[in-house]
Parts: C-alpha cells; sequence; structure tokens
C-alpha cells in the first residue's frame, strides 16, 4: 500500500523542505508558491489522480459484461498520467486496475507484455494494447 504513495510523499515532503527553506531565507510568499506547486504535484503523483480502481478480475468482468475497456496502470507512471490526463471525463468509460494494489493485476499486464509490467495497458474487445496511443484510445472511448 505504502508503494503506492511513495513518488507522492516524498514529493510532498521535499515541498515542505522547500517552502520552509524559503520562509526561514524571509521569502514566505515565494516559500507559499514552491510549497503549493510540490502539492499539485504530489496529487497529480497519487493514485489520487485516477478513478478508483477495481480489482483485475471484477474489471475484466464487469468490462465482459458492459464491453468498457480495461486500463492497467500503477501511480506515479507517466504514462499513465499522460493517458488518464488526456482522456479527461472519458476515463469513466473505461475500468481501472492499479497493478501494484492488484497481483492478479500485474500479471495479466505481464501475459501479455512479454513479462514486462508495462502499463497503460489496455484491454478492449479481448486484444491488448500496450501503451496505446492517446488519441486512437480517445477515440475508441468517444465511439463506445
Amino acid at each position: 500500500m505504502l508503494r503506492r504513495w511513495t513518488l507522492a510523499i516524498v514529493t510532498a515532503v521535499c515541498g515542505v523542505l522547500v517552502g520552509v527553506r524559503q520562509l526561514s531565507a524571509g521569502l514566505p510568499v515565494v516559500g507559499g508558491v514552491e510549497l503549493l506547486i510540490f502539492l499539485v504535484l504530489a496529487l497529480l503523483l497519487s493514485p489520487w489522480a485516477f478513478p478508483r480502481p477495481m480489482a483485475a478480475v471484477d474489471a475484466q468482468q464487469a468490462s465482459a459484461a458492459d464491453g468498457r475497456p480495461v486500463v492497467y496502470w500503477r501511480p506515479g507512471c507517466r504514462y499513465c498520467l499522460q493517458l488518464r490526463f488526456s482522456l479527461g471525463r472519458l476515463a469513466r468509460r473505461a475500468h481501472w486496475v492499479d497493478i501494484w494494489s492488484d497481483p492478479a493485476g500485474a500479471a495479466a499486464v505481464r501475459a501479455v507484455a512479454g513479462g514486462n509490467e508495462t502499463v497503460p495497458t489496455v484491454v478492449l474487445g479481448g486484444q491488448a494494447f500496450v501503451n496505446p496511443d492517446r488519441s486512437w484510445f480517445r477515440e475508441r472511448l468517444r465511439s463506445s
């Protein structure tokens, strides 16, 4: 569980340290702005930036029932962040599986990515796409 939050926690702590240093140097406004920037970055690197994750088994069953794609991701992955933010509200049309919190999800990704845990991996209509083109995936979600 802590592994999912490590990058966000380290970023927030660095922001606090930078802010305190600026405050002690007599620059409270600069320190506050830098702290705010680090906290926003920590939020973006946290699991909160993504829709609520599901277990891989539940996501696969739900996908079979409703035809929505399954997106395997992990916190701190810049490619996952790029995919997530390029989708905007369309992200809700997919089932999201955090491979760091679900070993079955990690195993599913390894099975389609040559033994690697390469994310984001999207399973759409029973076919897996490792690190798909964001615009292609966005169009698929719009059409579904």
